[in-house]
């Protein structure tokens, strides 16, 4: 097997708690040729004096102050253009990734030199094991027809950082970043899809999915935002007949979601939702 240089992206705000366990489940890895990047987002906490102690102990380990706080997916971004390795993986200050799995995600991408991403933490395929490649084509209609993709977050995937650099990394719409950059990847570029096993994913009250006001209103904005690139975006590798059998779906779901939101939060703030999707821009990002 090829052993490319991979980068590892950890982005962190106010993460004392768990960087240091997320920092050595990355140390820890089987496969070494990696260079592990932190980039703090303005913590207030020890969150960057525990990262700086690893780095004087591993030459592999950088870590990166920003003087501003950018948010979320704009430090993804960030961490990602300080990369030099053929590909990305982000590993989140507060998740861990096990000893095996990168070696595992790399071995699987080299199999597939046309794949210019990677998905993990799949249920079993019924049909052939993992991995396997799509192209893109039958990325959408796996996604859409047989069981779901997109909804993975960057934990889950690994990309070939051309591709990521050529779609223009993440847009930094919160909560949405993740999923709109699946489907614009999907238009080019193959996938390879890998099991579960590879990396953990940590679930605790500080997370912003926690703090939220509703996860209705949350999977309202990813279905609006998919609604809106499949009526939208001209370059989908479906037939018409698919894509219009998405979109009808899309908009029942839309409907079904609203009512359960008016359910949930009355008349009144259901609106107050309704208006703020409608002042939002989900227009995905899609290269010429």
């Amino acid at each position: 097997m090829n052993n490319p240089l991979v980068s590892i992206l950890m982005t962190s705000f106010n993460r004392s708690q768990y960087i240091g366990a997320a920092i050595e489940s990355v140390l820890s890895s089987t496969y070494s040729n990696f260079e592990l990047i932190i980039v703090d987002d303005g913590s207030r906490d020890n969150t960057v004096l525990i990262a700086k102690g690893y780095a004087e102990k591993d030459n592999r380990v950088k870590v990166y102050e920003n003087e501003n706080n950018l948010g979320d997916y704009p430090n993804r971004n960030k961490a990602a253009s300080l990369a030099k390795g053929k590909y990305l993986k982000y590993v989140d200050a507060d998740d861990l990734i096990y000893p095996w799995g990168l070696s595992v995600l790399v071995e699987s991408m080299e199999r597939f030199p046309d794949a210019g991403w990677g998905l993990c933490s799949l249920d079993q395929d019924m049909e052939k094991p993992y991995p396997f490649m799509l192209n893109p084509s039958e990325i959408f209609i796996h996604h859409n027809f047989k069981s779901s993709l997109f909804h993975k977050a960057p934990l889950s995937a690994i990309i070939r950082s051309d591709v990521f650099f050529e779609v223009g990394g993440f847009s930094g719409k919160r909560q949405i970043s993740d999923t709109e950059m699946w489907h614009v990847l999907s238009l080019k570029h193959p996938v390879v899809l890998m099991p579960h096993g590879m990396v953990w994913y940590r679930v605790h009250d500080q997370q912003e999915s926690s703090q939220v006001r509703s996860e209705l209103q949350v999977r309202l904005r990813y279905t609006v935002s998919a609604l809106h690139f499949y009526q939208t975006a001209k370059n989908i590798p479906l037939k018409d007949i698919d894509k219009q059998r998405i979109i009808k779906r899309l908009n029942r779901k839309i409907q079904i979601l609203f009512l359960k939101i008016i359910i949930q939060l009355q008349f009144r703030k259901a609106m107050v939702v309704l208006k703020s999707l409608r002042d939002h821009e989900y227009d995905f990002k899609i290269p010429n």
